[in-house]
């Protein structure tokens, strides 16, 4: 499978799509391809001066490729469904992965078929293990879509507000100097 191929199961999208190339698949596994590199942003701040990538993201890679693992051997329809991470069990970190390994991603099942999967990961840098876990992951229908948010309503123009481009002779504006909107002035009380 390549990057064309993972996105149309995967739901995931750059930065946060940790598969490159599926090179095995059958019964029993799936092989896949990780290229860490510099330009990723979560070595900018994880470490400066010594980009490692997070172990989390290693096991998001494992379990993005027993997602695609899990899709192949069901009838997985990624316009109607998800697969959802349920839980991590027994999580190793062993070696750091830095920018320029290629990280080799092998996941085999422990308990497969139905909605329900439990799987067993591996991530290598060459021969060299440099994480593993244990996961369950979950097969849901897709939630429906919202529908788009309306712009709010303008409220309405409050009529007590003064308006300063009616002047100091408009009631308003003789309600804010602090005049009785109304009151008759003593020229005119005269008559």
């Amino acid at each position: 499978m390549n990057i064309i191929d993972i996105e149309r199961v995967l739901p995931h999208r750059y930065p946060f799509l940790l598969v490159d190339r599926v090179v095995q698949i059958d019964d029993d596994r799936i092989v896949a391809v990780k290229m860490v590199t510099r330009n990723e942003p979560h070595f900018e701040g994880h470490f400066p001066g010594h980009p490692v990538m997070p172990g989390v993201l290693v096991i998001e890679a494992l379990a993005q490729t027993g997602a695609l693992y899990a899709a192949r051997l069901t009838k997985f329809d990624p316009e109607r469904q998800v697969i959802y991470i349920m839980a991590i069990d027994k999580a190793k970190f062993r070696k750091p992965v830095t920018p320029g390994d290629q990280l080799m991603l092998e996941v085999t099942p422990l308990r497969k078929g139905g909605m329900i999967w439990k799987l067993r990961g591996e991530a290598k840098v060459g021969d060299a293990v440099v994480a593993e876990a244990e996961f369950m992951a979950s097969i849901q229908p897709k939630p429906a879509a919202k529908p788009a948010a309306k712009p709010a309503a303008k409220p309405p123009a409050n009529p007590a507000a003064p308006d300063p481009a009616a002047g100091p002779s408009s009631p308003n504006a003789a309600s804010a100097a602090g005049a009785t909107p109304g009151a008759s002035s003593p020229e005119k009380a005269e008559g």
